[in-house]
């Protein structure tokens, strides 16, 4: 006959409520053995029947009933254990609820106070400011630290400006120098872009063509060379008497044309601006730069010659070489590289740290 497994054994004697009747080795399967195969129990198998409840399970070991009447004796208390588990089942789950009711309630407590402490910031006249202003600065990205003592210099040059004002004089020079920390590429292209439209405004006003020079230098601050040509070509001759004014004209145009890659026009610009006013330092520099991204670096150093000897800086003109070496691709500033230290190891020094990997920090303002 085939042996009983330990599910059927824990059937037969009604407690297969009990898990320990079904695992092999277990104190309870071990009892359940002997009583299958007729040995006694022990005295401290006896006492275990009695700490886990199972008294007709006792008393049967012990011969005290019949198999039937232990089993009526033994469903009567599996009933009252499955019955006292789901009480206890359901203690625990009350128990449960109401932690998790408890927790809910300190959560919404937690966040009515956060959202009541939230909407008093935000009614605050200070807060309020404060993130006014800090979107202010990040719609023109003026991320650097900002010093206490600035704050209100730089804050009344942003609303000012952002509510549609020009920046004065003034204002240009403080973000020039002392707030020039301040003075993001997307603010100062903004502002060339303002001043720019508001001197073309001018131009068809008055039709002064010296307007169209102011609005096409700054539409070259801000990389619109192309509305900058546009403009200038627009001019009628018959507004393009004087010299100084047809060489303003020339060179800036120039400038436009250096900015659209259309160098030798810029060239041809260039030129006619030097034969109108040859004393003017503009069309020198324009023609230096030309030539230096051409490749005619002697060229362009005679160029730039003559423009120190008719009043330009030289920190203007080293401005100009280190944005043209940084737009350069790699072979073109490797002979630019070459041709400065040649010139002046000294002065043009800064070409042995400037590689291929600071190239995003080209300058975008040029002659």
């Amino acid at each position: 006959m085939t042996a009983p497994n330990q599910i059927d054994l824990a059937h037969a004697y009604l407690i297969d409520d009990l898990p320990g009747s079904k695992i092999p080795a277990s104190r309870l399967r071990d009892i359940l053995d002997k009583l299958q195969e007729g040995r006694p129990l022990t005295t401290n198998g006896f006492s275990y029947l009695r700490q886990l409840g199972l008294v007709a399970l006792g008393q049967l070991a012990r011969g005290e009933i019949t198999y039937e009447t232990f089993r009526e004796a033994a469903a009567s208390e599996q009933i009252k254990r499955q019955q006292l588990l789901e009480v206890e089942r359901q203690e625990k789950q009350t128990a449960r609820l109401a932690r998790e009711a408890e927790q809910k309630a300190r959560d919404a407590a937690y966040w009515a106070q956060e959202e009541a402490a939230r909407l008093a910031r935000e009614s605050n006249p200070k807060y309020i400011t404060r993130m006014k202003n800090r979107a202010l600065r990040a719609q023109y990205d003026v991320d650097a630290f900002v010093e206490q003592e600035h704050l209100s210099q730089l804050m009344s040059i942003l609303h000012r400006f952002d509510g549609g004002s020009r920046l004065t004089d003034e204002d240009v020079l403080w973000m020039t120098t002392e707030g020039r920390a301040y003075f993001s590429e997307a603010l100062q292209d903004a502002h060339h872009a303002r001043e720019a439209e508001f001197y073309a405004a001018e131009y068809g006003r008055t039709t002064d063509a010296w307007n169209a020079v102011n609005a096409s230098s700054h539409y070259r601050k801000c990389n619109q060379a192309k509305k900058a040509h546009e403009l200038l070509t627009s001019i009628p001759a018959d507004r393009q008497k004087l010299p100084k004014l047809r060489s303003a004209i020339a060179t800036t145009h120039g400038g436009a044309m250096r900015d659209l890659k259309r160098l030798n026009e810029a060239l041809g610009l260039g030129n006619q601006a030097h034969e109108l006013t040859p004393k003017d330092f503009r069309p020198c520099t324009l023609l230096g730069a030309v030539n230096f991204e051409l490749g005619h670096y002697d060229t362009g150093r005679n160029w730039y010659d003559k423009a120190l000897e008719r009043g330009a800086t030289e920190r203007s003109i080293d401005h100009d070489l280190r944005a043209i070496f940084l737009r350069a691709d790699a072979a073109k500033r490797n002979e630019l590289k070459a041709f400065l230290l040649r010139e002046d190891p000294v002065r043009y020094s800064w070409v042995k740290s400037l590689g291929a990997s600071k190239l995003s920090s080209a300058g975008k303002r040029s002659a």
